[in-house]
């Protein structure tokens, strides 16, 4: 209330008062939000959220395969070989040849191991 009695809407102003964004927000960012309308605005929190919690998973999915890459990685599998290869054998020259093979994406790439004993 006012000294005359009248109750005055104190909250206005604060409703009125643009938000503050992150100070860690880049100001294109800031700056293409603050010309967007409420649905996309909400849009964007909506989105934003889902893909937080998407990098979260993924980091934490990431981080349990190293761990198990650590826990299960063969003695004999060379440093630059990911613990997801398989041992594949290769003929060349009717000469028979252990080889790592894995896949980075849609490759198949492979590393030599060793030849193939007739004794195996």
């Amino acid at each position: 209330m006012d000294s005359r009695g009248v109750l005055v809407n104190t909250r206005r102003a604060d409703v009125l008062r643009t938000p503050t964004p992150p100070a860690n927000l880049p100001t294109e960012i800031v700056t293409t939000l603050n010309e967007s309308n409420p649905e996309q605005l909400r849009d964007v929190a909506t989105y934003a959220e889902a893909l937080a919690e998407h990098k979260e998973r993924e980091t934490r999915l990431e981080e349990s395969v190293d761990q198990e890459e650590i826990e299960e990685r063969p003695d004999d599998l060379p440093d630059d070989v990911p613990a997801k290869a398989t041992i594949t054998i290769k003929e060349i020259n009717d000469n028979r040849y252990y080889y790592w093979q894995w896949r980075e994406g849609e490759t198949v790439k492979s590393k030599y191991k060793g030849p193939v004993n007739p004794d195996d």
